[in-house]
């Protein structure tokens, strides 16, 4: 009895050394990093309500992502902007659609992201993305965090760096 109860605990154990070498196998975790370009002087308005110390404001605006993620990002935030403290912060929706590390075209959805900028430098002071919902294309999850110190191109739209990781299952 003994030793069928040690069999049956070693062909367990085989069974998942060798399942979660499949798993390994079927997806690999890579590095990324680039560049993010958020077209203010593009967005719509849709929507802007007073609130006692500034207002909200819901928009639809365009990312143009460049570096490991190549394409664009429909960014539809709800705004949250206090004027008295001198900060905004952005949750809401977003769709990215473009490339990961080389992929086929895929499409990543998020309404877990967050920003949190200065006002008064017009630096990111944190912002965090999750594509982790996949609508199409190649199983692709990435998460990034963004950060920037208040660059802008010439039109005045704010540049970022971001960095994190994507994971890409076969």
């Amino acid at each position: 009895m003994r030793r069928i109860v040690t069999a049956l605990i070693a062909a367990t154990v085989l069974a998942c050394a060798i399942a979660s070498d499949a798993q390994d196998e079927q997806s690999r975790t890579r590095a990324v990093s680039g560049k993010a370009v958020h077209y203010f002087t593009t967005a719509m308005i849709h929507s802007q309500t007073p609130t006692a110390t500034g207002m909200i404001q819901r928009s639809t605006d365009i990312i143009e992502l460049s570096g490991d993620l190549k394409g664009r990002v429909l960014y539809h935030p709800t705004s949250v902007f206090d004027f008295v403290k001198g900060t905004l912060v952005n949750t809401g929706n977003q769709v990215f659609s473009g490339t990961v590390l080389g992929s086929s075209p895929v499409l990543l959805h998020d309404d877990e992201f967050r920003f949190e900028v200065d006002l008064n430098t017009g630096g990111l002071e944190s912002g965090e993305v999750h594509l982790t919902d996949r609508i199409a294309g190649p199983k692709v999850r990435c998460d990034l965090v963004a950060v920037g110190a208040g660059e802008k191109t010439p039109e005045g739209d704010s540049i970022v760096d971001y960095r994190g990781t994507c994971t890409l299952k076969k």
